[in-house]
């Protein structure tokens, strides 16, 4: 069908980044309001504290986990009609979570349905970017992540307001409502005129006369085109890397989902537990664009990652003092430093792995990351609920997330020292032995014609080199 393609750098590609900042404030903001249900989830099934954390780990995960599957309808459908179709499945998921009677059904529609759309609705807004931004992309894709920031400061304010006037079904089915609003930003999505392909392929393959060995090597090259399992095996850095931010995981998520039922637990009313994560998300509006531009810096391009070492090693301090206390000054406190680092993270993850893997393997990489990270996400909060059963103590939760934080911190500084260590050590033995060969190369060019008597000093050199 013939349509009109944009130019890039355009005009309409600041509507693009309108688009994107609204549509990752309702996916990724979304699931730090799932806190402010907690109590009334658990209250309404009579469930466990593991088991209604079931509910928001299903959905983050999915949020994650579904991005090779949105890479693959990005290329066969394009960015609109992927990110349609995200908001279609988002909000049919919360339209089915409101008339859940068990947990079961709510994991599947509000978790598992409702995580896949806002998967296919963030991560299309991301992709549209790169092709709509080239001279501006940095700044971009820093105000874009401004949209996820305000959408963790609204979502909480919002939710608490309509849970007291509609209760948690009301609730959920005007966020129904609220996720069609991603179809919208789809449409802005008009296809760009870009100088290459977004999915470059080879020519047809001429028919096997082996369909078993055949539609075993498309399988293969399916799974190392968008899940990158030769550089984990081959990049250390990016080994380390991923082994880092999947320990890290388990602990990062749990301060937005038990903040709120820490909270009111210890007697805040419910409007105030309900703004500690409103603060968090406010605070992100600037921090978060503040700590790329600076990471951005070309001072820092060598050490990001121990950048992001330590923003992971401060954020599990800070969940030590909120533990500590649960007054409200301290936990406001809290929210400000947790804020800092929190942003730290958010601007350095994909930074950094940007800086370990070459661009060419970025996408594959990326798939293979998030799968990984897509299992911590699952199985931490249900882990914590479940430490949170058996102590009857919030307080553990957070030593819980600080143990993962801090560990993985510790672990990813000190590989990336001993990696780059090496890398040092290595890259000085190359210089030594260059130095005799260049020194020889010049003797030989000198007019040394005792070629015989040289011919096997050279040939030793080289066997040793390896």
């Amino acid at each position: 069908m013939p349509q009109a393609l944009e130019r890039t750098e355009s005009c309409w590609a600041w509507m693009v980044l309108l688009a994107s900042v609204v549509s990752q404030g309702l996916t990724l903001g979304f699931p730090t309001c799932i806190g402010i249900f907690f109590t009334e989830l658990q209250r309404e099934f009579q469930a466990s504290n593991s088991e209604t954390s079931w509910f928001p780990s299903i959905q983050t995960a999915m949020l994650h986990a579904g991005g090779p599957l949105c890479s693959i309808l990005v290329g066969r459908f394009g960015c609109r009609a992927t990110m349609m179709l995200g908001g279609v499945l988002a909000s049919l998921g919360m339209v089915a979570g409101s008339f859940c009677r068990t947990l079961g059904q709510l994991y599947l529609t509000a978790g598992f349905i409702t995580g896949l759309g806002m998967c296919f609705s963030f991560q299309s807004s991301i992709t549209v970017l790169g092709l709509y931004f080239t001279r501006w992309q940095v700044l971009a894709n820093s105000l874009a992540s401004t949209g996820v920031s305000l959408g963790i400061t609204l979502w909480p304010l919002l939710s608490r307001y309509l849970l007291e006037d509609l209760g948690w079904r009301g609730t959920f089915l005007i966020f129904g409502g609220v996720f069609l609003h991603c179809c919208v930003c789809g449409a802005i999505l008009r296809p760009v005129a870009t100088s290459v392909t977004p999915e470059t392929r080879e020519g047809p393959t001429p028919p096997s006369k082996r369909p078993a060995n055949s539609c075993r090597a498309a399988c293969d090259r399916a799974i190392q085109r968008h899940l990158a399992f030769d550089v984990l095996r081959q990049n250390a850095g990016y080994r380390v890397f991923t082994l880092g931010v999947v320990w890290m995981i388990m602990g990062f998520p749990l301060p937005h989902v038990f903040l709120v039922p820490y909270a009111i637990r210890h007697g805040l009313d419910e409007h105030r537990a309900a703004l500690l994560i409103s603060i968090i998300g406010f605070s992100n509006i600037f921090l978060r664009p503040l700590a790329g531009l600076v990471a951005g810096r070309q001072v820092f391009a060598g050490h990001r990652k121990y950048l992001f070492s330590l923003a992971a090693l401060l954020n599990g301090l800070t969940n030590l003092v909120c533990a500590a206390s649960a007054d409200f000054r301290v936990l406001v406190g809290y929210c400000l430093v947790y804020s800092v680092s929190m942003s730290g993270i958010g601007a350095l993850l994909f930074q950094v792995l940007m800086d370990i893997v070459p661009m060419d393997r970025f996408s594959s990489a990326l798939g293979l990351f998030t799968i990984l990270e897509s299992i911590s996400i699952l199985i931490s909060p249900p882990l914590a609920g479940l430490l949170l059963d058996t102590t009857t103590n919030f307080s553990y939760v957070f030593y819980m997330s600080s143990f993962f934080l801090i560990s993985a911190a510790l672990f990813m500084g000190g590989s990336f020292w001993a990696l780059g260590k090496k890398e040092r050590h290595r890259q000085r033995a190359e210089t030594e032995e260059a130095l005799p060969e260049a020194t020889k190369e010049q003797g030989l060019a000198g007019g040394d014609t005792d070629g015989p008597k040289k011919q096997p000093r050279l040939e030793i050199m080289y066997v040793t080199s390896v």
